[in-house]
């Protein structure tokens, strides 16, 4: 088995370290992991692994840490009754070449990895799709599944998420990273809201022409010009790059009209400290297990799978009209795409899937 490993002090620091798989004991699988996506999410989850728990999910020693992602794995050995050598299967997986995994609550088209490491840690990640048995699965749109439903079900949460909170009151919401394609998912999720605030799109100058194609957005304002924004109208903001200084110029000129603000993801992850303007207490983390629990609870068991899915799958196709994928082969590919993603060099009109 290989793995790819980062410094959890240092995410730029990796290493792919080999090992043994040992004897499988009863009840576990070995699957081997077939190609999963790389986007800036994934070093989201590598800066706030120690607060939120990434860390533990496929835990190393010595400082070093696997970074999780979404993707596809076969199943190449089984000793348990209910799963069969040679299924198909869709969730979180390390970078890595081979996963073991102990199945739970094994039903027709999911279980649950209940490995004793893995219990506490949020349920939507220890939930596989048994994609072989998903009467809804779309063998073609792989890719896109691995690269955008993960990105594309966020934008989901996000949108219900300020529906469902009356839009803390805001005339309009502006999304930052506004190419980013969590960004333009929320502008999908928003667009098929009936009364939703409108949308400003806060980008950089270089990414002006692709965002005004699009055509998602009410207005268009980059990032040397914040004071564009109108600052007489209550605001909510959507931030993915966790740039703090910006928040907090953004934060001061908006005043009393920054109604909330949503930190989802960290694509400057260098530049994350907020500065002294950031208003703490407007803002908060965005954590989508966490709103998929609350609908789980409101809507009960499946509805939101099924509303997320149904959403996913008109996105992804729409997304087709400037989405190109770019695949990294094997370990030694992925370390470099990895370091295109972590230093911010990835095209955000480009996918990249991992092929191991």
């Amino acid at each position: 088995m290989q793995q790819f490993q980062v410094r959890k002090d240092d995410l730029a620091e990796t290493r792919i370290v080999d090992s043994d798989v040992t004897e499988l004991g009863d009840g576990e699988i070995l699957v081997g992991i077939d190609r999963f996506a790389l986007t800036a999410n994934n070093v989201t989850y590598g800066v706030v692994g120690e607060r939120i728990g990434y860390w533990k999910f496929f835990p190393v020693d010595g400082g070093w840490g696997v970074i999780p992602v979404w993707g596809f794995a076969n199943v190449i050995e089984s000793r348990h009754p209910d799963i069969e050598e040679g299924e198909r299967l869709y969730g979180f997986f390390p970078m890595s070449t081979r996963l073991r995994m102990l199945p739970d609550k094994v039903g027709e088209q999911r279980f649950v990895d209940a490995a004793p490491h893995r219990a506490g840690l949020p349920a939507v990640y220890n939930s596989y799709a048994r994609a072989t048995r998903e009467p809804h699965a779309d063998p073609s749109m792989e890719d896109e599944r691995a690269l955008l439903f993960p990105l594309y079900a966020t934008s989901f949460c996000i949108a219900d998420f300020l529906e469902d909170n009356g839009w803390f009151g805001a005339e309009q919401i502006v999304i930052g990273s506004a190419s980013s394609k969590t960004a333009i998912g929320i502008a999908y999720a928003l667009q098929a809201i009936d009364g939703a605030p409108a949308l400003v799109a806060l980008t950089s100058p270089r990414n002006v022409g692709r965002v005004q194609e699009m055509g998602l957005y009410s207005s268009i304002v980059t990032y040397d010009i914040l004071t564009d924004i109108d600052a007489t109208t209550r605001t909510v903001i959507v931030d993915m790059s966790g740039n703090g200084a910006m928040l907090s110029d953004l934060h001061r000129h908006l005043g009393d009209n920054m109604a909330y603000t949503s930190n989802v993801g960290i694509t400057h992850y260098d530049d994350n400290e907020m500065g002294p303007d950031f208003i703490a207490e407007r803002s908060a983390m965005f954590f989508a297990p966490g709103h998929i629990q609350k609908r789980a609870e409101d809507w009960g068991p499946g509805v939101f799978e099924k509303k997320a899915f149904a959403f996913w799958h008109g996105a992804a196709k729409q997304s087709g009209d400037w989405l190109s994928i770019q695949v990294a082969e094997g370990l030694d590919g992925l370390a470099d795409a990895y370091s295109q993603v972590l230093e911010g060099r990835s095209s955000p009109e480009k996918g990249i899937i991992v092929a191991l």
